[in-house]
Order: C-alpha cells, then structure tokens, then sequence
C-alpha cells in the first residue's frame, strides 16, 4: 500500500497489543492504527489462544500494511504475551494498546511531537475517554476517566499515584531506554498497568500530561478487569503498601492513617504486619476513643500534636476527601506535608 512509503520521518513507534476473542472489535481496532496521521509505527499483535476469528483478521490486516507483525503465543495470559511481543520490538518509543479498543487519529502524532521535545527520562501522558457499543458507561469507570483527566491536566500524576492507576495503561509513551530501566513487562504482577506505573515512579521518571483524548477506551461487561480475580479487589492496597514502603515511607516519622470505614481497617491490618506503632484517626464522633486492632482511634486534629507525620487518607467520598484535603493545605507546612491519598 502507497501510505507505507510516505512521511516515514520521526521515531519508529513500537506498538504491543495481546489479543484474546476480541472479533467483534479487532477490525475498528486495527483500522484506528492503520489510519494514524503519524506513519512510522510499527504493530506487533499477540494472539491469545483465541477460540475465534482474531488471529486470522489480525493476519489478514498484516498481509495488506508491513507495518503489523503477528505473533501466535506460546504462553497464556496477558503479561506473558505482552514480553513476546516486546522482544519483536524493534522501536525506540514504545506504546500499549487493546485489540478492543481504538485511537483517536491524531494519538500517535501527538505523542511524538510532545516526547521530542522532552525526550529520555519523560512519559507523555493523555487522556482517555470510555465509549460503549449500546447501553452506558459505568459511573466507577466515568469517575476514573474525570479524574484522570484531570491528573493529566494538572501533570500530578506522582502525587496522586497512590489513589488509582495515575498512567492509563495504553496512553502513554516513552523511550524504550526507560522502559527497559523500569523493567518493562517483566514483572508478572497485576494489575500491570498500575505495577508499571509504580516502576516508572520509582526510576524518576517525569510525566507529562497532554490535556487531549488520546484513547478510546472500550467498556463492555465481559473485559478482563471485571471479570479477572486480580483485579477483583480494586483497591490494590497490598500494592499500594508494599511500594509506599520501598519509595516514601520514612520510618523516623510518626504514620497517621486518616478514615475509619471499611477502607481504613483494612488498609491498618496491613499495616500493622509491617509496623505496629501508628496513629488512626477520623472525624466520625462515635467512633473517636474506641480501639480498634488495639489502636485508639483519635481525632483528627490528633495530627497537629506531632512532628513532621507522614498521613494515608483512606476515605472513599469525594466531598469528604475535597474537606480532608482543604484541611491539610490549612495546616502549616510542618504539619502536614507529607500526605498521600489512597483512595
């Protein structure tokens, strides 16, 4: 085909997508990439041991554009396929996308022109928007989506990555320099999106947040973070803990977990296997003086009686976190200015 020969310029694009009985979309999918108004990409499909027609669409998509590669998996599951696929790549960007899901035309070339004027040691980042064949979009999946706009909007992606997946797992770009630094798709832990994150976190990597759609995210009741027991619990608090504790905990300070619902008590029993001297408070009257695990629950403004504490706000409602927040920019810098959000 005539395209594959024009405006060639720029970095070569590696794009990994792991496929699994996705027929119904594949096409819409596989034409959102082949229609991109930036060129020089290069797709490499994963099939997934489907039971449909994938993997000969997929086949029949790179027999007409040079640009895909098709590879039929060895191992199951998406991690395993997603390092087959990354060992093809040949690029010096790389990018993620889902078999069900399409790009807006314009996401390749918007990415590109951000990273280059950043480039290694940068992420550029995009919004997404989701989008459903009939019916409605979930309101979880709605609120995720604003409020990752808004991340990327704002570029405080590392202040809030211990709320939610700050990075959406197929909007992002970076050198594969920096990939490989912060081990790519090695690690078998999901969800492998939010553990990604974390790794790019930890190397010091700089987000940069375009405040565009860059992803048409597809929701439908069967994908796999509905269905998939890793993604069952969607708080991730083991995950969240076991990286708050590598990169930020700071053991000479006092650890305050602010909340007291259901959130807060299970977010403390995991705590407590790792520390046992912590504050908890909340600003719920009945349960202020009670002990719980053994730990009095305190006030709130327990926090201004002690140096330098390091805060883990785990209250789920929007407006009280809005006021939990208000309160600690009140505060002086001295109290308060070690906080995460972890909800």
């Amino acid at each position: 085909e005539m395209h594959n020969l024009r405006n060639m310029d720029g970095p070569l694009v590696s794009i990994i997508m792991a496929a699994k009985d996705t027929e119904p979309y594949i096409r819409e999918c596989l034409d959102s990439i082949c229609h991109q108004t930036y060129a020089n990409w290069e797709l490499i499909c994963v099939n997934d041991h489907s039971q449909d027609q994938t993997l000969q669409i997929m086949r029949e998509y790179a027999a007409q554009d040079v640009r895909i590669k098709v590879i039929d998996a060895t191992n199951h599951k998406l991690i395993p396929c997603l390092k087959e696929g990354y060992k093809e790549a040949t690029g010096d960007l790389i990018n993620r996308m889902d078999s069900d899901d399409r790009m807006p035309l314009e996401k390749l070339s918007l990415l590109v022109d951000e990273w280059l004027q950043y480039g290694k040691g940068y992420i550029i980042a995009g919004g997404t928007q989701h989008f459903v064949d009939e019916g409605v979009v979930g309101g979880g999946f709605r609120r995720y989506e604003e409020w990752l706009n808004e991340v990327a909007r704002t570029s405080t992606h590392w202040q809030q990555i211990y709320r939610e997946c700050v990075i959406p797992s197929h909007c992002w770009m970076l050198h594969r320099d920096d990939f490989e630094k912060a081990g790519g798709f090695e690690p078998e832990v999901y969800p492998e999106d939010y553990d990604l994150c974390f790794r790019f976190y930890r190397e010091g990597l700089t987000v940069i947040g375009i405040d565009k759609i860059l992803h048409f995210w597809r929701d439908r009741s069967n994908r796999i973070s509905r269905t998939w027991a890793e993604y069952k619990d969607n708080r991730y608090f083991e995950m969240k803990l076991r990286y708050f504790y590598a990169l930020d905990r700071n053991v000479k300070k006092p650890l305050v977990v602010w909340g007291a619902g259901r959130n807060g008590k299970d977010l403390v029993k995991l705590i407590l296997e790792k520390e046992s001297t912590i504050h908890w408070v909340c600003d719920n009257p009945q349960k202020i003086g009670k002990d719980i695990y053994g730990i009095r629950m305190e006030s709130f403004e327990h926090i201004t009686t002690l140096t330098n504490p390091q805060i883990l706000v785990v209250v789920s409602m929007p407006d009280e976190s809005r006021k939990i927040r208000e309160q600690l920019k009140a505060w002086e810098k001295a109290i308060a200015e070690d906080y995460w959000f972890m909800m």
